[in-house]
């Protein structure tokens, strides 16, 4: 039975709710797409200067819980950032449930989805830790990476949301996978230095909040010299995966990657040499986001497991229609 949720009678008549395999994997979607989200918003908190909109935490103020109207604008849109922290919290304890609910039930899946409780939990005091620290740039850079750590878990949930979770297999050579794990590891080392450039640069999210010593132009330099490496090694994997004959699928994830991490080069440079405009510099954050999904993406897709027997019938009605 594939509907998204059924129930099933039990011995003492009582039915129990129980979620297929593809109903899961949607929730599992929504989850991620929540988590990428909010790490935009949290970047549109710094880039208005609203960081210290709401000075207490977990209330706004320490007279009040919300801000105390629409024309306190830094903390409205603190607080719509708050608040949509909230929707991302039901959403993970969903995929718990969902977890818990699915049928057949994995073991794999359910420690997945806590760890995304786990590191909501974690968000909440890092984020409380930011606002009492007054946005100290290491706090910031640790509340993004941690966002990043987060969407990880939730594109891992998701992909295995869709196979039995059983008879892995490599589908390419050992090498293509080498080479798909040192380009994991290098858009890591491309993302941290560019928390480097963004804590030294003016939007600290606060007229008040310090920022790192280090000069703007060295540390941009440095991103620079990473994020061509890093299309550098993407090229030398295109090279790698044709001269293995890898199958399609796995050029095409590739691709994405490659397209993404050249937009998100253009748009760096255009804000460099622009005094780093706030629109700009949002679009950058959500580029990183994307480049670091389509990355784990491409990585996790190095290896494949025996669908779902549900999902493959989900996929054998849907071409039948």
């Amino acid at each position: 039975m594939t509907v998204s949720a059924s129930t099933t009678p039990t011995l003492g008549g009582v039915g129990r709710l129980r979620l297929s395999p593809a109903a899961f994997r949607r929730i599992a979607f929504l989850a991620g797409v929540l988590l990428a989200v909010i790490i935009v918003t949290g970047g549109a908190v710094r880039l208005t200067g609203s960081g210290l909109g709401c000075p207490d935490w977990p209330s706004c103020r320490p007279d009040s819980l919300v801000p105390h109207g629409v024309s306190d604008s830094h903390a409205m849109v603190e607080f719509v950032n708050r608040t949509f922290t909230g929707a991302v919290s039901i959403a993970v304890i969903v995929c718990v449930l969902g977890a818990l609910l699915r049928a057949p039930r994995r073991r794999d899946l359910t420690w997945a989805s806590l760890g995304l409780v786990v590191g909501v939990i974690a968000q909440a005091v890092l984020g409380g830790l930011t606002v009492l620290f007054e946005l100290k740039p290491q706090f910031v850079m640790a509340h993004f990476l941690l966002s990043l750590a987060l969407v990880t878990d939730a594109v891992f949930l998701y992909r295995r949301a869709g196979d039995a979770g059983v008879n892995p297999r490599s589908i390419v050579t050992p090498s293509v996978r080498r080479a798909g794990w040192l380009l994991t590891v290098w858009a890591g080392v491309v993302v941290f230095a560019g928390t480097i450039v963004t804590s030294s640069g003016p939007h600290g999210g606060d007229r008040k909040a310090k920022r790192f010593g280090f000069s703007v132009s060295s540390v941009a330099r440095v991103h620079g010299i990473a994020v061509t490496l890093f299309l550098l090694m993407a090229l030398a994997s295109f090279w790698l995966l044709r001269r293995t004959r890898a199958p399609e699928p796995v050029l095409s994830r590739l691709g994405a990657v490659f397209v993404i991490a050249c937009l998100q080069t253009v748009i760096g440079y255009v804000q460099y040499f622009n005094d780093t405009p706030v629109l700009l510099v949002g679009f950058h954050i959500a580029g990183a986001t994307a480049l670091w999904v389509a990355v784990i993406w491409y990585l996790l897709g190095l290896t494949e497991r025996d669908p779902e027997p549900s999902l493959v019938g989900d996929l054998d009605r849907a071409t039948a229609r």
